[in-house]
Parts: structure tokens; sequence; C-alpha cells
């Protein structure tokens, strides 16, 4: 004969368990809500650069309200449990198995929840970082003993000095010639390490004009600090005309080259002693 369980120790044993049950399915489902797939909508951006402030802004209010919640349940502890005269020894009272067990389990549970959705917004934002546009601006970068040196694809070089135009991504493949950099971009909430013998690259969404500070973010040498640059946001007319301008100018310096190379080759050779 099936008889219900009524007793108060049964009442509280369920009631654990479906709490224990619930915080499982919410712990093990929060990654897969917090993720998306890294995608946008034809013919717009997906800027990680949103992302990353998004996502910072989340672990702020995350830590805050757990560091209060701690502070509040400290604080109140110490004033229920405060010794109100010398010498008094407190005491106890003794938990249930399924208190204690409630106790333990479901504070690392709803922690570890939140964990894994931090956690999987993270890798979100980190496929959105590799992600480049496919419609994107590419130029190459160098960066050694303490310049960034910037190549664009019809071979005008600078230094230090990136002009880009707003509204057009731009990708940097990056290497160095000498030791480990790290050229990071504020504004944009990017940062990527060059080395010597390998190919890295990191890209970036310039919305607006305006001007952004670069800084090498890894110790690089003695003037370290000084390994500083910066990029300018030009409208895309400007940007156009000003490298139109900069070809203008490589034309007479490759004929030099060039005239150069040829009287060389036509030269004799030193006769023979």
């Amino acid at each position: 004969m099936h008889t219900e369980n009524t007793a108060p120790g049964g009442r509280v044993r369920a009631a654990a368990a479906a709490w224990l049950g619930g915080c499982a399915a919410a712990w093990l489902a929060a990654p897969a809500l917090a993720y998306e797939p890294a995608s946008a909508a034809p013919g717009r951006i997906n800027d990680p650069a949103a992302g990353w402030d998004h996502l910072w802004h989340e672990v702020i209010v995350d830590i805050t309200i757990i560091g209060v919640l701690f502070a509040l349940v400290m604080a109140w502890f110490l004033w229920r449990y405060r010794a109100r005269k010398p010498g008094e020894v407190g005491t106890q009272s003794k938990l249930s198995p399924a208190a204690v067990i409630g106790w333990a389990v479901i504070p690392t549970f709803i922690f570890m929840a939140d964990d894994f959705y931090l956690a999987a917004n993270g890798w979100k934002l980190w496929n959105d970082y590799r992600d480049v546009p496919a419609d994107r601006m590419e130029v190459k970068l160098e960066s050694g003993m303490y310049s960034w040196d910037y190549t664009y694809a019809n071979g005008v070089r600078t230094q230090n000095v990136l002009r880009v135009p707003a509204g057009k991504p731009v990708m940097l493949r990056m290497t160095s010639r000498d030791t480990l950099h790290s050229h990071f971009i504020p504004d944009f909430r990017v940062k990527e390490d060059s080395m010597p013998g390998r190919v890295t690259y990191l890209w970036f969404y310039p919305k607006a004009p305006g001007e952004h500070v670069v800084s090498c973010a890894e110790y690089c040498g003695v003037m370290h600090s000084y390994m500083a640059g910066k990029i300018i946001v030009m409208p895309e007319g400007e940007f156009k005309t000003w490298l139109d301008q900069e070809v203008a100018k490589l034309a007479p310096a490759d004929k030099a080259v060039d005239k150069s190379a040829e009287q060389t080759a036509d030269k004799p050779a030193n006769p023979p002693v």
C-alpha cells in the first residue's frame, strides 16, 4: 500500500532536491542561452568593440552584486553572533543532511552558472574578433624597436601614424623584425601581439573621423614606453585624396631607383689588374 510521505524531514528533502534540480538545469542551460552565433545581418558590420563594452559592463555588475551580498551577509553574521558578555562561547544548531548539502551545493551552482554565462559570452566575443569582414582595407604592419611601420596595398609607407577612412573595417597583418610587441588600440578595444617569423592579425571598425592612440602593450626594451603612435580616421574623400598624393610622391622615387639600377647594370666591370 502506497502512503505519501508527509513527515517534515521528507518535505525538506523533497524541496531541497527540487531546488537542486532547478539550479542544475539553470547551470547547464546558461552557456547555451548566452551563446549566439557570431553573425551579423547582411550589409551590417558586427563591431566587437560594442560587445567588449557590454561584456565588461556585465562583469562589473556581477562582481558588484556578489561583493555587496557577501559584505551584507558578513556584517549580519558579525552582529547576530557577537559576544554579549566576556568569555561567552557560542553554540550551533545541528543541520540536517539536506541542509548541509543545500548550503554547499546551491551556492556553487549559482556562482558556476554565472561564471559559465560570462564565459560563453566571452567565447562569442572572441569569435567576433577573429571573424574579419570581407569588405575591408588591409595594411601590413612591421613592428620594431621602437616604431610601427605601416605599408598600404599600393606601396605607401608611414611610420607611427596610420590613416584610415571612416566607415571601412581595417585589418592589420602584423609581424616583427626583432622581438615581441603588442599593437594596442584602446579606443577600439583591440590588442594583438606581433612576433618575428609569424604573421598575426587584428581588425577594427573606425566609424567616425577622429584620432586614436596606439601603444605597445608588451614590454619590448628600455624604450618601450616611447613606442607610441596614432590612428587618424578621415572622411573617405579626404583619405582618398591623401593616398593619391602619397602615391604621386612614390613615382619619382621609383624612377630614380630604376635609373640607378640601369646605370649599375650598364657600367662595365673593372678590368683585371
